[in-house]
């Protein structure tokens, strides 16, 4: 743990070295949610409770930063986080058979069609809402990315697999948005959590795989 803070406080030095040169435009905010979001995934990759406390504090950090740039959606997406991160640091601690660890296993197949039914209408009705009563910026794709993140974390709270899937595909759209609105920082980092998606998948897999679980 003090391996990890160390490297954490080298990843916020260099993060503002690269704003002092303009390469990046960010805030505070923006650099903490950075860190702890990074360390939140990377945990979560390795099946380390731990990384639900990050995404605790991500969470609450994110939920400012998207308010300040009118992204209503994922504003309202970290207080699910929020929540979440605590189901989640109880389920992996004590969901498990007689209450112990949390295992990980493939999604259960009579769960996608209510996956996708989800997707579908909370995507509709929430891209309409915010278009008829906000000033939200890309509101049907915002809402989209939002809802595929309600589900992947929910999945990854209960140790499906295909949690990161979800992810794979959310975070690849979410770079492309998150540039477009000059969140370069944020950007960046959801390029980390792509890359650390597919990690994951990978390590995950093998778990499930060694174990025999399906």
């Amino acid at each position: 743990m003090h391996f990890r803070c160390i490297n954490a406080i080298k990843m916020i030095d260099w993060l503002n070295k690269m704003v002092s040169l303009g390469i990046f435009v960010t805030t505070p905010l923006e650099i903490l949610g950075f860190v702890t979001g990074a360390i939140c995934v990377y945990l979560n990759t390795r099946q380390n409770v731990l990384g639900w406390f990050f995404g605790i504090i991500n969470a609450v950090l994110y939920a400012a930063v998207f308010w300040q740039v009118r992204l209503y959606a994922d504003m309202g997406l970290q207080g699910y986080y929020f929540l979440t991160s605590i189901y989640g640091w109880w389920m992996w601690k004590f969901g498990g058979v007689d209450r112990n660890e949390l295992q990980v296993t493939f999604t259960p197949r009579r769960l996608y069609p209510i996956f996708v039914i989800i997707f579908i209408v909370a995507t509709i009705s929430w891209g309409f809402l915010l278009e008829k009563f906000t000033n939200a910026s890309f509101t049907y794709v915002d809402s989209a990315l939002t809802v595929a993140s309600l589900i992947g974390q929910w999945m990854m709270a209960r140790k499906y697999l295909e949690n990161w899937l979800v992810w794979i595909a959310a975070d690849a759209c979410y770079v492309i948005m998150y540039f477009y609105k000059f969140l370069n920082l944020t950007a960046l980092l959801y390029f980390v959590f792509l890359i650390l998606a597919m990690m994951g998948y990978a390590k995950w897999r093998r778990s499930v795989l060694e174990n025999g679980r399906s």
